[in-house]
């Protein structure tokens, strides 16, 4: 049975997949929020192709790791932040200006912070990768 956040299992499984060295994990439960969330973070190159399996029970999805996670987790409380924010809300999560990603959930979809930052949207920040 998955867990009530599909979010932080699905950090959670991506980082003890990484940290045991698989190259591939497998996680229950899903929902279209989480599968915009896998593609902005495929989309920044942390993880490879990622596909849905219906199992009749909420469907399960397949996400091949390329092993560029170091660390990866759940932005709990969510945190709204401004266009003008996002720099302090990425330092705060991120180890480097370069490296890694927020994701941002905005009223113009799910996005990356480099991505908000260019559109100048804000949004809930709900996860980090780096």
């Amino acid at each position: 049975m998955p867990s009530k956040n599909l979010l932080s299992n699905l950090m959670n499984a991506i980082k003890l997949s990484e940290q045991r060295g698989k190259k591939s994990c497998v996680v229950e439960g899903t929902s279209k929020f989480i599968g915009r969330v896998l593609a902005v973070i495929q989309k920044s190159g942390y993880i490879g192709e990622f596909e849905f399996i219906d199992d009749g029970r909420g469907g399960k999805l397949k996400i091949q790791l390329l092993g560029r996670v170091n660390d990866c987790g759940v932005i709990v409380p969510r945190v709204s932040v401004g266009s003008a924010q996002i720099d302090q809300l990425a330092t705060r999560y991120l180890p480097s200006k370069d490296i890694g990603v927020l994701v941002i959930s905005s009223s113009k979809g799910v996005m990356s912070h480099l991505e908000a930052r260019e559109k100048k949207a804000g949004g809930v920040a709900v996860a980090y990768v780096y």
